[in-house]
């Protein structure tokens, strides 16, 4: 795996990467290779400096490709912190999947609990439940469907969570029932959008990048 991040955006404030799928964004237990350590090895290179600031703002899972946000300045980090936790960040998806649902668009929305290392959709009501919401289109794509998902929030697997329970598993994703074979540690989910609040400029920034399928 190449060892230097694929950066898309950088200024004073924000670093923005396209993370393969594959790759985790920080470090584990296990002491796999992460996109942290590949940013921090950037800075380092770039700076001089040893010690270098930087910190992402949100995660996506190993096997989902796709856009990861960082910021080089601790000063911004509440900013940028609150932004995603009051949901005035905008978060698009796109996903393969060899099966359409029974309506071509439409609004998906579950109880989402985190059981070990698998979301669980529960009844309402149900202990340390939270609500979850995204929107979706599907067009047939080759002879598979693409899915283009605006996400409202964004808890623990919650796409491929979702799409499974309408019987629409992510391609590759095994975990949540996908028969079909993809790419070696990954799935057919890439982050392929995200809209922020720049912390200094106040601009709306909008960060794009096409997925590997």
């Amino acid at each position: 795996m190449n060892l230097k991040p694929n950066i898309i955006f950088e200024d004073e404030v924000l670093l923005v990467c396209n993370k393969p799928a594959g790759l985790m964004v920080e470090p584990d237990r296990n002491n796999f290779p992460n996109l942290l350590q590949q940013v921090k090895n950037y800075l380092k290179d770039k700076t001089g400096d040893k010690t270098p600031y930087v910190q992402h703002l949100h995660r996506i899972d190993r096997p989902v490709s796709g856009i990861v946000l960082f910021t080089k300045q601790k000063e911004h980090l509440r900013n940028l912190s609150e932004q995603f936790a009051e949901r005035k960040v905008f978060k698009y998806y796109v996903a393969l999947t060899s099966k359409a649902p029974t309506q071509s668009e439409g609004i998906l929305e579950h109880w989402h609990r985190k059981e070990k290392k698998k979301a669980a959709l529960v009844p309402e009501g149900t202990e340390y439940a939270e609500k979850i919401k995204l929107e979706y289109s599907v067009n047939p794509h080759g002879s598979f469907f693409l899915w283009n998902i605006k996400l409202y929030t964004g808890k623990f697997h919650q796409i491929r969570a979702q799409l499974a329970s309408v019987d629409c598993p992510i391609i590759g994703d095994e975990k949540y029932g996908s028969l079909i074979p993809y790419k070696q540690d990954a799935i057919a989910l890439h982050a392929g959008k995200l809209i922020i609040q720049h912390p200094v400029s106040k601009k709306e920034m909008v960060f794009e990048v096409g997925a590997p399928f």
